[in-house]
């Protein structure tokens, strides 16, 4: 049936094919970024404005927190494709928007825990904990099991970063506690990571930070 389809109907399939192509390096050639004004913010999403046309942009639920209704911003935009939709990840610079492109590299990752993972902690932090082999850091993403976890580190340690992070695992990793905590008080996760990169750096002892945050909570 299908290939009498095709033998009758040569233009239609030929047609669709090159609309289909089209669409495909239109996207690939030409949304590397993407600026305009914020239309919306949702808990996992943005809608950019961009000469009358409004582009749904999925992003980290930390980025969300750094993002206001009104503002003008640029997004470094990643494309997902599928049979029925033609999905956008942004990121607020390029060097997240490497890193988000090297975890789908990675079998088990896909658009969704990608991000998740982006959501984990700072990208430094993020990077030194996959150049460190710190495995529960990666698990702590939202749809990343222990065994994707440690597929992330084998396959990307030591391929990240020129730079040497590993001073920053132990920070991150009392920054994870703080922010644990936060979360048993009643903060939600996007908005404990929030509080926590707003602090002072000059804070390094846990209870000062603590208090720290606890004071500028209305």
């Amino acid at each position: 049936m299908a290939s009498t389809y095709c033998a009758r109907h040569p233009r239609s399939i030929l047609r669709r094919f090159l609309a289909s192509f089209l669409e495909f390096v239109i996207l690939e050639l030409m949304i590397y970024s993407l600026s305009g004004m914020v239309a919306g913010v949702f808990p996992d999403a943005v809608i950019i404005e961009n000469n009358g046309i409004g582009y749904k942009v999925s992003v980290s639920k930390v980025t969300t927190t750094k993002i206001l209704v009104g503002q003008s911003i640029q997004l470094y935009c990643h494309h997902h494709i599928r049979e029925d939709a033609f999905d956008l990840y942004g990121f607020l610079d390029e060097r997240s928007l490497e890193l988000y492109k090297k975890l789908l590299s990675i079998s088990g990752v896909g658009p969704k825990s990608g991000l998740s993972i982006m959501d984990v902690d700072t990208i430094d932090h993020v990077i030194a904990g996959i150049n460190e082999g710190k495995v529960d850091l990666i698990s702590r993403a939202s749809g990343i099991g222990k065994k994707t976890a440690q597929r992330i580190v084998l396959e990307l340690k030591g391929k990240l970063s020129t730079q040497d992070l590993s001073h920053l695992v132990s920070q991150a990793e009392g920054e994870i506690e703080l922010e644990e905590t936060l979360i048993g008080l009643g903060y939600s996760r996007a908005d404990a990571r929030s509080a926590i990169e707003s602090l002072d750096p000059e804070l390094k002892d846990f209870q000062d930070k603590l208090r720290a945050v606890l004071k500028k909570k209305p």
